[in-house]
This record gives C-alpha cells, structure tokens and sequence, in this order.
C-alpha cells in the first residue's frame, strides 16, 4: 500500500468515526431537549393532547345534551302555562 492510499484510507477512517461522533452527539441533543421539554411541560402544568381532544369531546356531548334539555325543559313550561 503506498502513501497515498494509506493517506487515503485513513481520511476514510476518520470521516466515519466523526460521522458515528455526530450521529451518537445528534441523538444526546435530540434526548436533551425532549426531556427539557417535558419538564417545561410540567411546569406548566400543560396537559397532553389527546387528554385535552378527549375532554373536549365530552364537553361538546355535555353541552349537546343541556340544549337538549333546557328544550324539553322550555316544552314542558310552555304547556303547564
């Protein structure tokens, strides 16, 4: 193998071993910021959302279902007058 080769194939070395560098510090950052995130998150006593679509669909059915019976109850009063 000559120098040049040598040369070569130590470049290659090294650019695979600052790629596995960045790929291992990419995932370390990525992990960091989720988990500060989260504790933000829980400081602010933010709530996930499906629970917050989830509750909203339940007031959405509890609203429904007053307008529904504030009518009947508005049927009922009209015909005791």
């Amino acid at each position: 193998m000559n120098s040049k080769d040598k040369m070569l194939d130590d470049v290659a070395r090294l650019a695979g071993g600052t790629a596995s560098l960045l790929s291992g510090l990419q995932h370390n950052i990525r992990e960091d910021i989720k988990a500060r995130l989260d504790e933000a998150a829980l400081r602010l006593d933010l709530v996930p959302g499906d629970d917050f679509d989830r509750l909203m669909l339940r007031v959405e059915a509890l609203e429904q279902k007053l307008a529904e019976l504030e009518k009947t109850n508005t049927k009922s009063s009209k015909g005791q007058k």
